[in-house]
């Protein structure tokens, strides 16, 4: 096994839900999804974004769809018009997610 980023097999989707950020990972088949499901745990999105997320991160799971999400609560500063976050509706937290490492 290699460590690969997740940018290499998925793709991701994210916005805001109020002062949380919501963030999809997507792959295209049951493998990786048992690799993602496996190995991009909570514990491991948390630190990922330590230095933005400072609330709880909770998933949840789509196997119909191959996909992951994650809600990260209290990482846009307020949200919307309330943040001085230059992404406070949190539409990059997806890009940064796939730039997380796993063993492929």
């Amino acid at each position: 096994m290699a460590k690969v980023k997740l940018k290499e097999f998925a793709f991701a989707r994210s916005g805001d839900k109020g002062d949380g950020s919501n963030v999809g990972v997507f792959v295209t088949n049951a493998k990786d999804y048992a690799l993602i499901r496996e190995q991009v745990t909570v514990a491991r999105v948390k630190r990922h974004f330590h230095a933005i997320c400072k609330g709880e991160v909770t998933r949840y799971e789509a196997p119909n769809m191959l996909a992951l999400n994650f809600l990260l609560r209290d990482s846009l500063g307020g949200g919307g018009s309330e943040s001085l976050k230059t992404d406070a509706q949190g539409k990059s937290h997806g890009l940064a997610l796939l730039e997380m490492e796993v063993e492929r």
